[in-house]
This record gives structure tokens, sequence and C-alpha cells, in this order.
């Protein structure tokens, strides 16, 4: 990668580390689903003023008709569900905890990718890597399952679910929407998310609680505008450019972010079980990283 792409990975990964914090926060105050209903409207908002600023990157309804599926299924995969598990997974362990088991998307993209991607075989540092990664998952699980099924294992075994969903829209996006601006990639998922999770709200929410705290709404306006908007713009400019396994892999950054947040400003503890697990991890994307680069120099 070059210079600048490094800076960018690097802000993109230092603002997903954070995000863990604030929707820890905000759950305090609302549920799962309107958090994520209001972060996707701010995060939408955002994206829909950088649009209008940039008249070079709109296009016309029938060209954007011939997309209009793939983003209402990114809408589902890459934001509603993940989203939505993740915000309820967060109810039940710990910010830190969840920023580590976000890493576990290279994981999962390194089973997918090499289905549909044919730039992105598997090889044998995969392979190993994707085996020390979860190695590291285990461990990371560990010390709450000797605890018996409780709603710990259930909370970190709902958030794998939502890396599993990352790691497929990943691929989808590389492989059917590759032709359109990285904005409106962006813009366009993250409306259609917009639109399901506040469809689901109107049917669930009942009575709707919006947000009481300023906390609350410091925490979604940065979910939407940073988290949200400004990271996926970042995500999707990075994406064709350097290819999903290796995007995937600024998950190193937001599991250091957010332990070290989770445990300066919520106290929360960490067994060495999960230093361990969290090191395995980092470790197992390291190989795959560190290998793609050296077979592409």
């Amino acid at each position: 990668m070059k210079s600048k792409d490094w800076v960018l990975f690097g802000l993109v990964g230092l603002i997903w580390g954070t995000s863990f914090l604030w929707i820890k926060i905000a759950l305090e105050d609302i549920s799962p689903i309107m958090l994520v209903g209001f972060r996707t409207l701010f995060g939408s908002l955002g994206l829909g003023i950088v649009i209008a600023l940039n008249k070079s990157i709109r296009i016309s309804w029938k060209d954007l008709k011939k997309h209009l599926i793939n983003f209402i299924i990114l809408g589902f995969i890459n934001i509603a569900i993940p989203w939505m598990l993740i915000s309820w997974a967060e109810q039940f362990i710990d910010s830190g905890t969840a920023a580590i088991l976000n890493g576990t998307v290279p994981l999962f993209t390194i089973i997918i990718s090499p289905i549909f991607v044919e730039d992105d075989r598997i090889t044998l540092p995969k392979l190993s890597g994707l085996a020390l990664g979860f190695i590291g998952v285990i461990l990371l699980m560990l010390p709450s399952m000797q605890a018996g099924w409780n709603d710990n294992v259930i909370g970190q075994a709902v958030f794998l679910l939502a890396t599993l969903s990352y790691a497929v829209s990943t691929v989808f996006a590389r492989k059917r929407v590759h032709d359109l601006p990285y904005q409106l990639q962006a813009f366009l998922q993250l409306a259609m998310g917009m639109a399901i999770i506040w469809i689901i709200a109107l049917f669930t929410e009942r009575p709707m609680v919006f947000p009481q705290l300023p906390i609350t709404w410091l925490a979604l306006l940065w979910l939407g505008l940073l988290g949200s908007s400004a990271a996926y713009l970042i995500y999707f400019s990075l994406l064709h450019k350097i290819g999903p396994t290796r995007v995937t892999t600024v998950t190193y950054i937001p599991p250091l972010v957010g332990v070290t947040l989770g445990a300066a400003f919520l106290g929360e503890v960490f067994y060495w079980q999960t230093l361990l697990g969290a090191a395995l991890i980092l470790s197992g994307i390291s190989i795959v990283n560190i290998k793609k680069k050296q077979s592409t120099t």
C-alpha cells in the first residue's frame, strides 16, 4: 500500500476502535434497534451531504436502478444484520471483548473470499493464520464458557455471527458494486440499512423510546458521522485498491483501541485468556497480511 493508504487504513481503525465504547454508553439509555436506527440516520445524512456537494459522483436513475438490489442486500448483510447483532451483544459483553471479537472479520474473509474472488486465493500461510486466529477466539471465550451457557457466551457467539456477516458483505461488495464511486457505494447501503432498521423499529419498538441523555446523543452522532459516514468513505475507497482480505485487516487496530478505552473509562477487567486470545487473533491476521505483502513486492 502507498503511504496515503496506510494513513487512511490507520484512521479508520482508530475510528472503529472507539465505536465499541460509544455503543456501550448509548445502550445505557436506548435499545439496540433505536441505537442502530439513529446511527444509520446520522450516517446517511453525513454521506448525503458529501454526495450533494460533489456533482461528479452522481449517476442517473437508469444506471442506479441496475444496482439497487445489490445495495438492498448490502443494507441487510453489511448494516442492518451485523449492527443489530453487535448492539444486542454489547448488552452482555464488555466493549473491549467486542473490539477483540471484531478482529475475526479477516478470518472469515479468508474462508469466503477465495470462493468468489479469483485474485484472492487461499494459501498455506492464510490457513495457518486462520487456525491461529480461531484458537484465539476459543481462548477468548473460555472464561465465560467455563461458567456454563450464559448471557456472556451467547453475546460473544452472536457477535461472531455479526463478523461473519461483515465478511460476506465485503466479498459481495467487491464482486457486485465495484463500478460505482465509493462515496455512492457507502451512501446507498447505509441508506438502505437505515430504511430496513426503521421499518423494523416501527413494528418492534412499542413504545418507541428516544434518547434522553446528552451523552447518548453525542454517542449517536459520533457513531453516525464518524463511525459510519467518514469510516465507510475511507473503507470503500480502500476496498477496491487493496482487496477484501487485506482491507479487513483494518481490524488489527480496534482491539487495541477498544481494550484500552474499556479499561480506562468503563473499568473493564480482562482475564489472561482474553489477552492471550487477542494476541493469537492478531497474530493470525498478521501472518495473512505479511505474507500477502511479501508476495506482491
